[in-house]
């Protein structure tokens, strides 16, 4: 999979998932039926801002399969960290709650880069030692930076496979993924998070 990343620009077709003015590609789904996207989501200066309540995400108006997802994310400096994430190969709404079927490769600050299924299944390394449930704890620690920096995530979603990567470092790897394919969120769940250079790379087959 680290082959995979290295020779990744040399055959993969780029796609922008994120403009960097507006929301065009996305659409959107909030836990409270009266509030608009542009209540919780906004564009600032080529950065993605979303205030954290109430409960929801964003997503790609098309489905995905066999890619490299590449994304920057901060918490904000002088506000509190909270909880977010990005969902890959989403499918039906409200699987459980507000959230749709889906894998959930996580944002929360200290947690970057757990995995949480959503209604699928994923195999991984050591799961008596790090899966709980839904949720399979990231195989490092320390490779978030500091509150109000930049991180990046790079996501790949190759065949049924997922790694997750964070600054630098493969901190997450499963396979056999129940659902290989569907549509690219991100969540507002309860924080101020903002992303930013939101490319997505098509992997050759």
């Amino acid at each position: 999979m680290l082959l995979v990343i290295a020779a990744m620009p040399a055959f993969a077709q780029e796609e922008k998932l994120f403009n960097g003015k507006d929301m065009t590609g996305w659409t959107y789904f909030l836990e409270d039926k009266s509030k608009k996207m542009e209540d919780v989501w906004s564009v600032q200066d080529g950065v993605i801002v979303c205030q954290g309540n109430p409960a929801g995400y964003i997503r790609t108006e098309k489905d995905y399969e066999n890619y490299v997802l590449e994304l920057e994310w901060r918490w904000p400096a002088g506000k509190k960290p909270g909880n977010s994430g990005v969902l890959v190969h989403t499918t039906t709404e409200n699987a459980l709650g507000v959230w749709p079927k889906s894998l959930e490769c996580q944002l929360g600050s200290g947690n970057a880069g757990d995995f949480w299924v959503i209604g699928t299944t994923l195999s991984v390394f050591n799961s008596k030692i790090r899966s709980m449930d839904r949720r399979t704890v990231n195989l490092t620690n320390g490779s978030e930076k500091p509150i109000g920096e930049w991180n990046k995530y790079v996501i790949v979603c190759a065949g049924d496979t997922v790694t997750c990567v964070v600054n630098g470092d493969v901190v997450n790897y499963g396979w056999k993924a129940s659902q290989p394919k569907g549509a690219i969120c991100l969540q507002s769940e309860g924080a101020e998070i903002h992303f930013r250079n939101i490319v997505l790379h098509h992997l050759s087959d």
